[in-house]
């Protein structure tokens, strides 16, 4: 059993390698595309290409974002493959299945955690919203100090 568990840890190791692989060469691209961006950039265009432009430039930026937590995901998952300690859920301590894993191979959770965890910050979410729409000062009460 052991075997066939390393064997299945080696199927999703080369999985994350490769995910790894792909995602440096799409940083890659995306440094290089906004650094041509930048350099193609025409301060004399109208407001709408510099609105384009800086829309361009902010989407490009969150993208790497991404792609820099996505690599830090798998990473971890990788050290935790090393450690010992991959495929069991940090929630409930239950082995995560194989084909969870597969599809998503730097998965933490497994599916009813997970689902749990985002509904959970759902709630958060609106309850912060809801506090912070509330501390907003109505006009009569600015137009009195």
């Amino acid at each position: 059993m052991a075997t066939s568990k390393k064997n299945k840890w080696d199927e999703i190791t080369k999985i994350l390698q490769q995910m790894k692989e792909d995602t440096l060469k799409e940083i890659q691209k995306n440094l290089k595309c906004g650094a041509d961006t930048l350099a193609v950039a025409d301060p004399s265009g109208d407001i709408y290409d510099q609105a384009s432009s800086e829309r361009d430039r902010e989407l490009g930026l969150l993208l790497g974002d991404r792609e820099r937590e996505k690599l830090h995901s798998i990473d971890e998952a990788l050290l935790r493959i090393s450690e010992g300690e991959y495929g069991i859920c940090e929630e409930c301590d239950e082995e995560i299945p194989l084909g969870r894993l597969k599809a998503m191979p730097f998965a933490r959770h497994c599916v009813k955690c997970k689902s749990d965890l985002e509904k959970l910050q759902a709630q958060t979410k609106r309850f912060e919203e809801d506090r912070a729409y509330r501390e907003i000062p109505v006009g009569s009460e600015e137009e009195e100090a």
